[in-house]
């Protein structure tokens, strides 16, 4: 019993639960109420049942002296099957009172626990999209799924099941050892001694359990990853004509899979039977040790039953501490690697309470980075100003930090050196969240949720008035998706598929921008994403986006002079360092990399 409460009391991964106890105490009290109330219930029968044998005893006893006198015995059988019925209806009264507390106990723990559930997966989920990029770089999705779907399963088996039969063993020992030593202080003492050792053997079984469901558990992780992984990859699959290789591996997998189980399921089957033999065991021993009593005149026939309720009544709570013991060590190591990643703070600041205002300049002052890991920056001292209002390209090769750089300019991560200057003010000090609302972005890698166009574009929805599905149809014109969507069998409601998979690589990238475009943002910022679309489709979103990024601040990155040729201003990345930078004119009289790259995509056009 002190184990259990040990565990409340010293792990100290689980007193970040405290808080939720404390919001839900009305139906933590209540529950132990209600705990308290149907123990009492149970204990009263075998008192009934006690003094209803006893009484028949005596009844019979009467019976045998009166069975010369007819009418004395007819007394005396009434009698007897009066009080009979009124045991019998008690117990039964009493049952049904019980099973009311236990179903009000169910009601208040149980739900008690549900809500906790809840709260926990709120807690992650927001600390989840609190933190940066860097976190999510050195922690795999898989891992941060478990977090909020596992571990959280695990803490309110902790909440609500461990608590409730830690209480209810607490209180139904208390309660029936007060009754048990009142009535027979030798019998009880006698009794109850198998009962630690039934307990302790439970508790050594269910850890052996738990460990090879645990097995089972990361086995079913890898063949769920390896599924997974199947059928995203199934077009690589069926191209490679690797079915009977991915078969032969998956057959593996779930070879190891049910090696598993079947180690569980033998445990199981020797943990029931040993269950039932113990219990029956304390049974016995009760009887056995109770008519040993009644011969020596020390107990009657109704302790003996009575002793054999409060045994059973005993079982259960007992049996369960080594359940519940299991329970709170799982749930406890569970909550620490929820508790380490609550903990973790975000690299960057989002100051809530700054403002963030643009209405001048945006200023790149010697700014490098590095990615962590590395020792070569992806930028080196990168100097630029892009005025509101007007437009920048950035072309560079594959590696040379366009990307980067936008991701800089977004505040996905922090400069290593220098500083991005808004209105002269030190991005960093600005409000995050109120920056990312002026911007429409269309990343390199297009992202799409898994539902209808519809909503992927409303997705980028910033103000929420005026009529939805007119700025989506404009959007979408802007984007040049009306004649796609128009293909479509459900048109704006046909369900993309996971990652966008239904659609090819140009109809995603117009869907983003779509997104983009419906957001009306003052600063528009294009990674890299037109490369999927034709010469004809391109020019025609191009055209939008001219008349889109008027009084608009546009950056286009691009490797394609035909994307980048109408700008204000052109950057040539190379190695993460500006090497030119001009206008598309003043680029081509140089004669130098922008010239070379000029030429040759010309004539591939041609």
């Amino acid at each position: 019993m002190s184990t259990v409460f040990l565990y409340f009391a010293g792990l100290k991964a689980l007193k970040h639960l405290n808080k939720y106890f404390l919001t839900y105490k009305i139906r933590l009290l209540l529950g132990i109420l209600f705990v308290t109330a149907s123990n009492l219930f149970a204990i009263f029968p075998a008192q009934l049942v006690r003094k209803s044998i006893d009484l028949i005893k005596e009844y019979l006893s009467a019976l045998v002296q009166a069975k010369h006198n007819s009418s004395l015995s007819e007394s005396i059988s009434n009698d007897l099957g009066r009080s009979i019925l009124y045991f019998t209806l008690l117990v039964i009264s009493f049952a049904i009172i019980r099973g009311l507390f236990m179903y009000f106990m169910r009601q208040t723990l149980i739900v008690m626990s549900r809500k906790i559930e809840y709260d926990l997966k709120n807690e992650i989920f927001n600390q989840y999209q609190l933190l940066d990029q860097t976190f999510y770089r050195n922690h795999r999705i898989g891992d941060l799924m478990s977090r909020i779907s596992e571990d959280v399963s695990r803490v309110r088996m902790y909440v609500g099941p461990a608590l409730m039969y830690a209480i209810n063993l607490f209180v139904t020992i208390i309660l029936v050892l007060i009754v048990m030593f009142t009535v027979n202080t030798r019998l009880t003492w006698l009794v109850i001694a198998p009962l630690p050792i039934l307990s302790f053997a439970i508790y050594k079984i269910n850890n052996l359990i738990n460990t090879r469901s645990d097995a089972i558990q990361i086995q079913l992780a890898a063949l769920t990853s390896f599924v997974q992984e199947a059928f995203s990859g199934i077009r690589v699959i069926k191209s490679f004509a690797a079915e009977k290789t991915n078969a032969l591996k998956f057959d593996e997998e779930t070879k190891i899979y049910r090696e598993k189980q079947m180690s569980l399921a033998k445990v199981d089957a020797f943990f029931f039977p040993l269950m039932v033999f113990l219990t029956g065991l304390s049974s016995l021993i009760t009887i056995y040790i109770g008519g040993l009593e009644v011969i020596a005149g020390r107990a009657s026939m109704g302790n003996i039953a009575e002793f054999v309720i409060y045994v059973n009544i005993l079982i259960w709570p007992v049996t369960s501490l080594g359940y519940t013991s299991s329970l709170i060590q799982r749930a406890a190591a569970s909550q620490a690697r929820i508790n380490d990643f609550l903990e973790t703070k975000p690299n960057m600041n989002t100051n809530p309470k700054a403002s963030c205002v643009f209405e001048k300049s945006i200023a790149f002052s010697n700014v490098s980075y590095t990615y962590p890991g590395k020792e070569t920056p992806a930028l080196n001292n990168i100097d630029f100003i892009i005025e509101k209002g007007s437009t920048l390209a950035i072309l560079g090769t594959t590696g040379s930090g366009k990307t980067t750089l936008i991701q800089l300019l977004l505040r996905v991560f922090d400069p290593s050196t220098g500083s991005i200057k808004i209105d002269g003010k030190n991005l960093m000090e600005l409000n995050l969240h109120g920056w990312k609302d002026q911007i429409g972005y269309v990343p390199q890698d297009v992202f799409l949720f898994s539902d209808t166009i519809e909503n992927n574009i409303a997705f980028g929805r910033n103000k929420k008035d005026g009529d939805l599905s007119v700025q989506i149809q404009q959007a979408c014109k802007q984007a040049c998706l009306e004649e796609t969507i128009a293909g479509f069998t459900n048109g704006i409601k046909t369900k993309v598929g996971e990652r966008g998979i239904t659609l090819s690589g140009g109809q995603k990238q117009r869907v983003a921008m779509a997104r983009a475009f419906i957001k009306n943002a003052d600063v528009l910022v294009f990674d890299d994403c037109l490369s999927a679309l034709d010469t004809q489709t391109e020019a025609d979103v191009l055209k939008h986006i001219k008349e889109i990024k008027k009084d608009k601040t546009s950056i286009i990155v691009s490797h394609r002079v035909s994307s980048v040729k109408d700008a204000d201003r052109i950057l040539i990345l190379h190695q993460g360092k500006i090497i030119e930078d001009g206008t598309h004119q003043e680029l081509i009289n140089l004669k130098g990399s922008y010239y070379e790259i000029y030429n040759k995509q010309m004539q591939e056009e041609k």
